[in-house]
């Protein structure tokens, strides 16, 4: 049995992280260095760090600050923002990260993932992808959720695992800090297609979401949220221990 993860994110703007709803509207959470030290101890599996208007800014991702919050995570961390080179993988891998994710970058240069992929390993190489439904189909969108790219989404994440993606992050539009539960026929779309890890974000607004999200889809890897972590809604203990009477597996 597939244990599964639990994900804090950090959505991080102008040194502090923020939170909002179909990524509009966000409001100031918290610093982003005293919720990695929180994340860190309090049972997270891994954690997530994007700088979020970086691609959209057309800047680099703020480093000083991601050191600074790498140095309170005992966990794996992935970091994306303004990721569209190798040199920026070297960089933020230098700055603590475990994993790179690519989003806006691998859209617009899509050799960055087999280039990283060989240079790195693939389980280093997280292709995040933020997706909307329009007119019916999964389009993915850039910049934060700003522009819609036309592009179908479940052939962009087909092909971006093929060429060395090693991990999927969905970042369901629609849903997101909605706080209804997760994208389930999304998610079921694309974790039927590739064979890498799928991590599912967006929606998660209760415990039971979290139960729903992994009997429907038993084979997912994972489980990513930020608000209701973020406001102590769920604490993580109390998500995994209500995992584990589900009989879904998680690490203790």
């Amino acid at each position: 049995m597939i244990t599964k993860r639990i994900i804090p994110c950090l959505d991080v703007k102008d040194g502090r992280v923020v939170k909002g709803k179909n990524f509009e509207g966000l409001k100031d959470v918290n610093d982003p260095v005293t919720l990695a030290d929180y994340y860190s101890k309090a049972g997270a599996d891994e954690l997530v760090f994007y700088d979020i208007t970086a691609s959209a800014e057309g800047r680099k991702l703020f480093t000083d600050i991601l050191q600074k919050t790498a140095s309170h995570v005992f966990i794996p961390l992935t970091v994306g923002g303004g990721i569209s080179t190798v040199d920026d993988f070297d960089r933020v891998l230098h700055c603590g990260a475990d994993k790179v994710s690519v989003n806006s970058g691998a859209i617009k240069h899509p050799e960055i993932i087999p280039e990283a992929a060989r240079k790195y390993g693939s389980q280093c190489v997280v292709l995040s992808v933020d997706a909307k439904r329009v007119d019916g189909k999964f389009h993915v969108f850039l910049n934060g959720g700003r522009i819609d790219t036309g592009m179908d989404a479940l052939e962009w994440i087909k092909d971006g695992v093929e060429h060395g993606a090693g991990e999927v992050v969905l970042n369901s539009i629609d849903t997101d800090g909605v706080r209804e539960g997760f994208d389930i026929e999304m998610l079921k779309a694309v974790n039927s297609l590739v064979s890498v890890p799928v991590i599912a974000s967006g929606g998660a607004g209760s415990i039971q979401d979290f139960i729903d999200l992994f009997h429907e889809i038993s084979d997912l890897s994972a489980g990513l949220a930020a608000s209701i972590f973020h406001y102590g809604d769920v604490k993580i203990e109390d998500l995994k221990e209500a995992l584990r009477k589900e009989g879904i597996a998680v690490r203790i």
